[in-house]
């Protein structure tokens, strides 16, 4: 199928053939037949793809600051491939369609085929002949309502939570700075409402348009007789409420908002503009600044948009989907013209030249794309099949890799190590978008891509697969790829339960395939390498003491997702393998407790101090920490035995401290061993060495991060030899 998509790096826009996206539960597949590209917000981003480095920088601030974080943290190198692989992807553009229900997920029993509905949501209502979306991203679309009308429901939604925002009432006054798309559509609703609107727009025609559609009177800011009308409209006193649907770098609209406002009156921030608030005219006039967040409640929150759990209509009225539904009813009662804006529909394939008239010229307010020629097409081959497409055979002697999971630690951390391997051809990989399996093709050379990872484990010409998905999903994958008879390299965590590490043990005797390998690529590092050297000869037993400081989540990362397993349980497994590893003994017993033992869960852990005992008689110790600032480097590992000490500096530096044996050593970059430990697998899977890690000890560090989870919500222990008698199938 095609859909529309920019590469961010170059700015460049264009219609991209990529696999149907997956059917998950929680959503549905619709088949789009019309979609809206909104004039001010996607040509927003078409001139942002355009500036240079500097240019995207200043434009998104908030991304520097996460850059600069990891450079902290992890270093130049890591933050320097992890924002390279961001800018060099592709991304797709659209938040707005409406079209017909041509699949149903598990949890979405309300739709059903062949409905119409009106969908919503960056990521989800792409410009694309078939998207995913979740169910509090779609509304079904009144009897009455035009398709084409219905696909403005996202745009709709926004104008509607900025008048919401506002709280106005019959009979009062407001102005509308700003009448493009979203300002016009606002303008209607404040006339359906009963409220006397008033435009102001630098483009005349667009302040005539206004008028056409509701708007008592609109002017340009620089009309002389703008305050006489202001007065005039409002009895002397101002608007009751202003609101800046503007966008661009000029102060110029928060400055006019606060001369046409009445005292106390609000100001609704609904554009992406300056807001630079003079301090003096707003203070004098005590006036009430608000912002309005896009379609409303439930916006930015995974629970509600991806995980379709809902806010109880007794505490929150108007949600995002309330709004969009609210929105179509406006239009089914004919309270909405959108006829008046006179937007051209274009065919969908013309998708890369109305971009291009775009970045040139915003006449218009909003184009209609039409996929109507794209609908002879059968439902059937826009939806995704598990008919496996073989990868070539072997000619050369690689051996044929297979991903599922392309996300960012995969794209920036794996994948580039086998950019010009003589031992792997990347033959197939597969994610649930359909782009990011595209972008993962086209960046790095697969023979395909899809959005079925069976696709994957079907071809029996795939020796072997990388499992990179989230946490939730490992334990599955990997049962269904050994038991497919594939070599398998899955990130950490290897599962989130005992039943579920049960469930690979038992998958591992029933196919015969314990080619294993889980990504605890820490003891592959070359200065971890430097210690276990040191250290190997010694009969005493070993003190180990690792410090992690992870950081403060920020708001919207998929950890906070409890349903995905903790952070924790992605990440100690690294730290408790490298224990292992150093002091080359099994793990006996955990204990643990945490910074808030009321609220520590299997699926909520942070702020942890974790010590576990070992067959010889070592001491390992993690704290995991999230409490201190972003400069303070991520990790470091203290080792103690035989009258030396061990000191790792977050993998950059390693110092000795002993009598006989005092010296530094750096490395050249900070490496965390994933291009070593990659190496090894390829060559267990070629046979010319075993799995990198013992089977035993890949459990048994699953084990020790499981333990520690039970540890914490029992009495602070947890014999790790007991858990094992948990796996036994």
């Amino acid at each position: 199928m095609k859909l529309v998509s920019q590469h961010y790096k170059s700015g460049a826009i264009g219609l991209q053939e990529v696999a149907p996206p997956a059917l998950k539960a929680g959503g549905v597949l619709v088949r789009t037949h019309f979609s809206v590209v909104s004039s001010g917000t996607e040509g927003m981003k078409v001139r942002e793809g355009r500036l240079s480095y500097i240019g995207k920088a200043r434009a998104r601030p908030d991304q520097v600051k996460k850059v600069l974080a990891t450079v902290r943290q992890q270093g130049l190198v890591a933050a320097y491939q992890k924002a390279m692989n961001k800018l060099d992807s592709l991304t797709p553009l659209g938040y707005s369609l409406a079209g017909e229900v041509v699949a149903v997920g598990e949890a979405a029993t309300e739709f059903h085929v062949g409905q119409r509905v009106a969908c919503a949501g960056a990521g989800y209502a792409n410009h694309a002949e078939v998207n995913f979306v979740p169910t509090n991203l779609a509304v079904p679309v009144p009897q009455g309502v035009a398709t084409r009308h219905a696909a403005f429901a996202t745009v709709g939604a926004i104008a509607l939570q900025g008048y919401r925002q506002a709280q106005m009432q019959l009979g009062e006054s407001a102005c509308v700075i700003g009448l493009g798309l979203l300002g016009q559509l606002l303008v209607q609703i404040l006339r359906a409402s009963g409220v006397h609107a008033i435009g102001i727009d630098i483009v005349p025609s667009r302040c005539e348009l206004a008028v056409r559609v509701g708007a008592k009177a609109a002017l340009t800011p620089d009309d002389p007789g703008l305050p006489a009308l202001i007065k005039r409209m409002t009895d002397g006193h101002g608007v009751d409420c202003v609101f800046i649907a503007a966008g661009g770098a000029s102060n110029a609209p928060v400055e006019l908002a606060a001369t046409i406002a009445r005292d106390r009156a609000r100001v609704v921030d609904i554009g992406k503009t300056r807001l630079d608030l003079p301090w003096n005219d707003y203070y004098l006039k005590e006036l009430d600044v608000r912002f309005s967040r896009s379609y409303g409640p439930g916006r930015y929150d995974p629970l509600y948009e991806e995980h379709g759990i809902d806010y109880p209509i007794g505490y929150v009225r108007w949600t995002e989907r309330r709004n969009l539904a609210a929105f179509l009813d406006l239009l089914a009662e004919g309270k909405i013209d959108l006829d008046a804006l006179a937007c051209p529909v274009r065919p969908f394939t013309q998708a890369e030249q109305v971009y291009q008239e775009l970045a040139a010229s915003a006449a218009a307010l909003a184009t209609v794309f039409d996929y109507t020629a794209e609908l002879a097409t059968p439902v059937s081959r826009l939806l995704p099949t598990s008919r496996a497409q073989p990868a070539s055979a072997r000619t050369d002697g690689r051996i044929n890799l297979g991903l599922i999971g392309a996300g960012n630690y995969a794209s920036s951390m794996l994948l580039p190590h086998f950019k010009g391997s003589s031992a792997v051809k990347l033959a197939a990989v597969a994610t649930t978008s359909s782009l990011s399996a595209e972008n993962a093709r086209q960046k790095f050379g697969f023979g395909r891509a899809t959005t079925d990872f069976n696709d994957v484990l079907a071809d029996p010409t795939i020796d072997a697969v990388i499992i990179a998905t989230r946490h939730s999903s490992h334990a599955r994958l990997v049962c269904a790829a050994l038991r497919a008879g594939k070599a398998t390299y899955v990130e950490k965590p290897l599962a989130l339960t005992l039943e579920e590490l049960r469930d690979i043990r038992l998958a591992i005797e029933e196919s015969g395939n314990a080619r294993l390998m889980v990504g605890f690529n820490r003891r592959f590092a070359p200065l971890i390498g430097t210690i276990a050297e040191r250290f190997k000869h010694e009969q005493t037993p070993l003190v180990l003491q690792y410090r992690v400081h992870a950081g403060q989540l920020t708001g919207g990362s998929w950890y906070l997702e409890t349903s995905e397993g903790s952070r924790f349980a992605g990440e100690a497994g690294h730290f408790f393998d490298v224990l292992a590893y150093l002091t080359r003994s099994r793990p006996v017993s955990v204990s643990a407790a945490c910074l808030r033992p009321g609220r520590a869960t299997p699926d909520d852990i942070d702020n942890v101090i974790a010590t576990v005992t070992y067959e010889n008689g070592s001491l390992g110790s993690v704290s995991y920490l999230t409490q201190g600032g972003s400069r303070l480097p991520k990790e470091q590992l203290e080792v103690f035995g035989g009258g030396c000490a061990a000191r790792l500096e977050n993998f950059e530096t390693v110092g000795f401290y002993g009598d006989t044996d005092s010296r530094r050593v750096k490395s050249s970059r900070l490496d965390k061993g994933q291009g070593a430990q990659l190496n090894a697998f390829i060559a267990a899977v070629q046979g010319r060495a075993p799995m990198p890690i013992p089977l035993e000890c890949l459990f048994d560090t699953t084990l020790t991060t499981l333990g520690v989870a039970q540890a914490l919500g029992n009495s602070g222990f947890a014999d790790i030899r007991a858990l094992w008698s948990g796996v036994e199938p």
